[in-house]
C-alpha cells in the first residue's frame, strides 16, 4: 500500500511536469491601507476530559536477606570474696529472783 502510492505520486508529479506551460505573469495589485479590526468572535467549546489510564502492574518481592551469625557466649564473671564474719554479742546479765509470796510487807507488820 506505502508503495502504490508513492509510485501514483510520482507518476503525477511526472505527468504535470511534462506538459509544457506558458509563463504565467501575475498583476500584484497595488498595496492599501488595511481598515479597522472587526469584533472578536465568539468563545469555542471546552473540549471533552481525556480517560483514565490503566493501573501498572505491581512490582516483584525482593529476595529475603540471609540470617546472621549467633555471637559467642560471654565469660562468666569471678565469685566475689566472701565477707569477714562479724563479733559475737555479750550474753546479758541474768535478772534477780523474785521475792517469796508468804512474807508481808515491813509497813503492815
Amino acid at each position: 500500500m506505502n508503495r502504490t502510492v508513492l509510485m501514483l505520486s510520482l507518476l503525477a508529479t511526472l505527468g504535470l511536469t511534462a506538459c509544457e506551460q506558458e509563463p504565467t505573469v501575475v498583476t500584484v495589485p497595488a498595496t492599501t491601507t488595511p481598515g479597522p479590526a472587526g469584533p472578536a468572535g465568539a468563545t469555542g467549546a471546552t473540549g471533552s476530559t481525556g480517560s483514565t489510564g490503566e493501573q501498572g502492574n505491581t512490582g516483584n518481592t525482593g529476595y529475603t536477606g540471609a540470617t546472621g551469625a549467633t555471637g559467642d557466649q560471654g565469660y562468666t564473671g569471678d565469685t566475689g570474696a566472701t565477707g569477714e564474719q562479724g563479733e559475737q554479742g555479750n550474753q546479758g546479765n541474768q535478772g534477780n529472783q523474785g521475792e517469796d509470796g508468804d512474807e508481808k510487807p515491813a509497813s503492815e507488820s
